[in-house]
C-alpha cells in the first residue's frame, strides 16, 4: 500500500460558506427533495400505530413525529416523518424517490382497514439557525394546514442543528424575505456535521435501526406491538450489540491547500493497522467548515477505536484511487465531538 498521502485539492467556493454561515448561525432555506404521503380515514390511526415504530398516540394535531417503517423481518424499509394534520388524517414525509416505496409497504398490510394512501403535491422547504426557531409557535396547533393551503410549521432538531420545515402546498411563499437560500454543498456539510443518516446513503434495506443510532429518536419501547418489532426488542435485550456503527471520518489537515475533493470519497474503504480487510465505507462527505476539513459519515466495524485513526482508501476509478488518506474516525456529531 503506498504512503499516506494528499489529494487534488480545490478551494471552498466563498458562497458555500456564506452559505453555510448563514444555515448554522443566522437563517439559511433549502428546499428539500422530500415524498410525502396522505393517510387518511377512520383507521388513519390505529392501522399506523401498528405499522409505525415510534408512539404516535401523543401526536397532537400540527405536530409531527420521527419514526421508522420496517419490514416484517426488522430490516429499515424508511426513516419517516409523521405529521398529524387532523384526528384521521396523517402526513408522511420520505426522502425523494421513497415514498413509492412506503406506500407499498404500508399498502401491504392494510387489508380490511378504513385507510387511504396516496402520494401528495406538497412542499418541504427547511429552515435553519437560529433566526428560524421563532417560527416554530409554543402552540399545539401552531401550522396546521387550513383551506388556504398554509404549511404546517415543524420544528426540526437534531444534534445541535436546530430549525424548521415548512410542510405544505405553499411552503416556498412561507419563506421569510430575509432567508438565504442556500445550495447543496452546504446544506451536506451542516448534514455531516450533524450525523444525519439519509436514504440512499446511510440508510438502505440492509439497515438496522441501532446501527445509525436512530432507536432513541425513532422507537418507542412502551407502545403495542407493530410490524417489525420483535427484531429491534431482541437487539435492545441483548445491548444492540450491532456489526457496524454509523460514526464521522475527518481527514488529515490539508496543509493549507484547501480541501479533499468530496467526490472522491464516496465509497472509500477504511482500514486500520493489522487488519488486512476493511473494517468499514464512507457513506457521505462535505467539505465541513465547522471542523475546517474534508469530513464524512462511515460504518465502521464494532471493533474499531473511536475516537481513533484509520486510512482512507478511494475506490477505484476516482481521481485518487491507490492513494490512501490519513483521517480519524470520531463519534457524532462531529461539533461538540
Amino acid at each position: 500500500m503506498a504512503e499516506p498521502g494528499r489529494t487534488t485539492v480545490e478551494v471552498p467556493d466563498p458562497e458555500v460558506i456564506e452559505d453555510y454561515r448563514a444555515l448554522r448561525h443566522g437563517l439559511g432555506a433549502r428546499r428539500l427533495d422530500r415524498d410525502v404521503l396522505s393517510v387518511s380515514g377512520p383507521d388513519a390511526f390505529d392501522y399506523l400505530q401498528g405499522q409505525c415504530s415510534q408512539d404516535l398516540a401523543g401526536l397532537v394535531v400540527g405536530r409531527s413525529v420521527d419514526s421508522l417503517v420496517l419490514e416484517p423481518d426488522g430490516k429499515l424499509c424508511a426513516l419517516v416523518r409523521v405529521a398529524r394534520i387532523a384526528e384521521d388524517n396523517f402526513m408522511i414525509d420520505v426522502e425523494g424517490g421513497f415514498g413509492d416505496v412506503v406506500a407499498q409497504r404500508l399498502s401491504r398490510f392494510r387489508l380490511r382497514s378504513k385507510v387511504t394512501i396516496e402520494a401528495t403535491s406538497a412542499v418541504c422547504v427547511a429552515l435553519r439557525g437560529p433566526d428560524a426557531l421563532s417560527m416554530a409557535g409554543p402552540g399545539d396547533a401552531e401550522g396546521v394546514l387550513d383551506q388556504d393551503g398554509d404549511p404546517l410549521t415543524l420544528p426540526f432538531s437534531w444534534h445541535g442543528t436546530e430549525g424548521v420545515d415548512l410542510l405544505g402546498p405553499g411552503a416556498e411563499d412561507a419563506v421569510p424575505a430575509d432567508a438565504r437560500w442556500c445550495g447543496g454543498e452546504s446544506w451536506e456539510a451542516l448534514r455531516v456535521e450533524a450525523g444525519i443518516p439519509v436514504m440512499g446513503r446511510e440508510l438502505d434495506g440492509r439497515t438496522i435501526a441501532a446501527e445509525a443510532g436512530l432507536l432513541e429518536r425513532t422507537v418507542s419501547f412502551t407502545k403495542g406491538c407493530y410490524t417489525g418489532q420483535e427484531l429491534i426488542a431482541r437487539l435492545d435485550a441483548r445491548g444492540n450489540r450491532v456489526a457496524r456503527r454509523l460514526c464521522g471520518v475527518v481527514l488529515a489537515d490539508d496543509g493549507g491547500e484547501g480541501p479533499h475533493r468530496r467526490g472522491d470519497l464516496l465509497g472509500s474503504a477504511l482500514v486500520v493497522e493489522a487488519r488486512a480487510e476493511p473494517v468499514g465505507s464512507v457513506t457521505s462527505a462535505a467539505w465541513c467548515p465547522g471542523v475546517g476539513a474534508v469530513a464524512g459519515l462511515a460504518y465502521l466495524h464494532r471493533s474499531v477505536e473511536v475516537p481513533g485513526p484509520v486510512t482512507v482508501v478511494p475506490p477505484d476509478g476516482s481521481s485518487t484511487s491507490g492513494v490512501p488518506l490519513t483521517a480519524e474516525a470520531r463519534t457524532l456529531p462531529l461539533l461538540g465531538s
